[in-house]
């Protein structure tokens, strides 16, 4: 995968994918990883479309107005990219330490340092 922008991605899974592949050496788990939280961010421009040309509310099969699913998706896909991203453990950009691992592996190296 290396720091090529996958196919298939739209404008905030290229930004997001840029602004970490081209940064960073992920292994391949974690290229995946990454993969899977771009594919989110575009899931969640394509719901955050819909909700602004639709109804936040729809009625259910009792009659009853309740959030529109595509609100219920957006929410969950926000709590899902905020946990993939938060999974890659990237160092904070504002104190550049890397954030301690739970594991025996080092942390993140910045493209084109020797860590």
């Amino acid at each position: 995968m290396g720091h090529e922008i996958p196919d298939g991605l739209g404008e905030s899974g290229a930004r997001l994918w840029s602004s970490v592949a081209d940064k960073f050496e992920l292994e391949v788990h974690e290229q995946l990883l990454l993969l899977q939280a771009c594919r989110s961010a575009d899931l969640l421009d394509a719901l955050a479309a819909q909700a602004a040309n639709g109804r936040l509310t729809v009625t259910n099969a009792k009659g009853d107005e309740v959030t529109a699913p595509w609100i219920t998706e957006h929410r969950q896909q926000s709590q899902n990219l905020a946990r993939m991203l938060a999974s890659l453990r990237l160092p904070d950009e504002q104190d550049e330490r890397p954030q301690r691992r739970g594991s025996a592996r080092r942390s993140y190296g910045i493209r084109g340092s020797v860590a």
